[in-house]
């Protein structure tokens, strides 16, 4: 059973900057009860009581959801509250930026046990309070590079790969015992976040989201949305949905374009010095939380293909078709020109 928005306890990680606290603030605006998770305590207890002005309730828990007894004690904590959960939404996640061989391996590994791991340990631990409480929705948000993958970003990519993978199967799982628990992989494009900020660069300068970027209110709703009427997968701005499209009819077509001249690597690299700081090992907090980053000159307030096409599965794939007739159309002319 999926209950009304409004009724609904919601457990959300990341929930102290970027997708995370604009998520929360969303959910608070439709009167949920909220428990929020992230390392960082103060900026976690100042999203909460941002929440409850705004007409929902919130505990804040401090958490590391790269261990599992963290994870475990958060889900007996939102029980402990108030009564049950509802909805799970695995949202933390940090980020690298160099060739493999200039990251290190235990760099690639701490990324690996918190995008993929963390979210793994999210579904392990909503899953017995979700069948207790008679259905719910596990929302995953991975990434558009979770389907496909880009230089510069190679254990990201190889996580938020993994987490539409783990979450593919748990699906077929609770389908085959008919347990009503829905599980959602909601793929954002390009997000302005301070995730760039915080991420740990051998560039020698600041990363910077690849063109076109989103705001983060644009992921908000659409994981608001997905907790109210589930579906499969949904991406957050049309450009991760091309993209996708583009994938699925020619790989090889997408390395052409992506290592086209200062596209893929130039376009990763912002004309700002890297200050040396990342949350790789530790939190940064944020004075006040902020939810967006540094690029909100170029970035999007919406997306018209989410509003339209992206909850509706029979729409989705009225648009997967239309996008693939489109690329097919633009290489045939590429093709001609040659």
């Amino acid at each position: 059973m999926v209950r009304p928005v409004d009724e609904q306890v919601v457990v959300l990680t990341g929930a102290s900057s970027g997708i995370g606290r604009e998520t929360a603030l969303e959910f608070g605006r439709r009167g949920a009860r909220l428990v929020l998770a992230a390392r960082g305590e103060g900026a976690l207890e100042e999203v909460a009581a941002e929440v409850v002005r705004l007409g929902g309730e919130a505990v804040a828990v401090p958490t590391d959801i790269s261990d599992f007894d963290e994870m475990i004690r958060l889900s007996e904590r939102a029980v402990e509250r108030f009564g049950r959960i509802d909805t799970w939404i695995n949202n933390a996640a940090l980020s690298t930026y160099g060739t493999v061989e200039e990251m290190d391996l235990a760099e690639m590994r701490r990324v690996i046990e918190v995008n993929l791991l963390g979210t793994i340990h999210g579904m392990k631990a909503a899953l017995p309070h979700l069948r207790r409480a008679g259905g719910g929705v596990i929302v995953n948000v991975s990434s558009t590079l979770g389907k496909r993958a880009v230089p510069l970003q190679a254990a990201y990519c190889a996580a938020k790969h993994g987490v539409v993978a783990f979450g593919e199967a748990l699906r077929l799982e609770l389908r085959l015992a008919k347990v009503p628990v829905h599980v959602v992989d909601v793929l954002p494009s390009s997000i302005n976040t301070p995730l760039f900020e915080h991420a740990r660069s051998k560039m020698g300068v600041l990363p910077r989201p690849i063109p076109p970027v989103y705001e983060p209110r644009v992921v908000a709703e659409t994981i608001v949305a997905a907790a109210q009427h589930p579906v499969r997968q949904v991406f957050a701005g049309g450009a991760g949905r091309l993209l996708e499209a583009a994938q699925r009819l020619s790989p090889a077509l997408v390395d052409v374009y992506l290592l086209g001249p200062g596209r893929i690597v130039e376009g990763q690299r912002a004309d700002r010095p890297d200050d040396g700081q990342d949350n790789l090992e530790t939190s940064t907090t944020d004075e006040p939380p902020r939810s967006t980053g540094l690029f909100g000159g170029e970035s999007k307030s919406t997306s018209l293909y989410t509003t339209v096409f992206g909850l509706h599965p029979a729409r989705a794939r009225i648009a997967a078709a239309l996008a693939l007739a489109s690329i097919v159309v633009a290489a045939s002319r590429v093709g001609r020109r040659r």
